[in-house]
């Protein structure tokens, strides 16, 4: 069978499928531009769908360490496929460490998904591989119980999840190869997307907002050391507990205050396991633990 005739019985195959359809794969395999095709077709037919974006590398609905949520009513929505109706802060680009919030915000805009759509196009991360990588499949697979799992398959990177999905989950899967017209994006081209995805967020000159000890979480510690908020990611949440946008923590003698602007929704600030240099929108890894009692 051509790659062609793969992909076209794949799509007549998700026009049948009602839930979730959660969509793996490693980098640079086209897991996007299968999902906007899939959403199409899905318009197209007249259908009620939605896009949750999981890939918080490399987010298109809302910025990068996010989950977001997009209902696809009409083709015109898919000309604002970067403007979310609902975000969860997760905190990182990277899953160590966050696999839990990562987990909650998937499965809590699913929830909501599924509400308002009969089917739900779920991309995930590029962390396939190890322990962290194959335990975040798992566990989005295991509470969200996608009715189909589209594997874009390259090599054997996939086994040791597919394997895992139907042993244990029973679920179905279908493995299809990235298009031979894919063109991988280097890893220059991957920061600077995330930076702009960054800088479209929080703004070109933010207005910066000062703000108290006792609006973070989780709560900082007793004689917490408020310097080494400096440059901290922070995710803007509402009354509802709903994330509204990204901040950037800045300590000024003895100060902090958080550039963002979502200030006027603000009624709490989530930490995230992120510096980010505001001026260049460079990233580093944290480690929360460390962060809150220096072990």
């Amino acid at each position: 069978m051509t790659e062609g005739d793969q992909y076209a019985a794949l799509r007549e195959r998700v026009s049948d499928v009602s839930g979730v359809v959660m969509i793996i794969g490693d980098t640079d395999t086209g897991k996007t531009g299968l999902a906007k095709t899939l959403l199409r077709d899905a318009v197209d037919a007249g259908r009620k769908v939605a896009f949750i974006d999981a890939d918080v590398a490399s987010a298109n609905v809302g910025p990068a360490a996010c989950v977001g949520l997009k209902f696809i009513l009409d083709p015109e929505d898919l000309e604002t496929f970067s403007e979310p109706d609902e975000l969860r802060f997760v905190g990182s680009v990277e899953p160590h460490g966050v696999v839990l919030p990562h987990v909650v915000a998937v499965t809590s805009l699913v929830d909501i998904a599924t509400v308002g759509a009969d089917l739900v196009i779920l991309d995930t991360t590029n962390a396939v591989a190890g322990v962290v990588g194959q335990t975040l499949k798992y566990h989005i697979a295991e509470l969200t119980k996608p009715s189909l799992v589209v594997a874009l398959v390259r090599g054997g990177e996939l086994e040791p999840v597919i394997g895992m999905l139907r042993r244990f989950l029973s679920l179905r899967v279908a493995e299809v190869p990235p298009r031979e017209d894919m063109i991988p994006s280097s890893p220059i081209e991957r920061q600077a997307k995330r930076a702009a995805a960054f800088r479209r967020d929080i703004g070109e000159d933010p207005p910066k907002w000062r703000v108290q000890t006792t609006v973070f979480a989780p709560t900082l510690p007793v004689g917490f050391d408020l310097s080494r908020l400096d440059g901290m990611l922070v995710g803007v949440q509402d009354e509802h507990g709903r994330c509204k946008g990204l901040g950037i923590l800045e300590h000024t003698n003895g100060t902090i205050r958080v550039a963002t602007r979502h200030g006027d929704d603000m009624r709490g600030l989530r930490l995230g396991s992120m510096r980010i240099d505001l001026a260049t929108m460079k990233t580093s890894r944290v480690r929360l633990r460390e962060l809150m009692f220096g072990v």
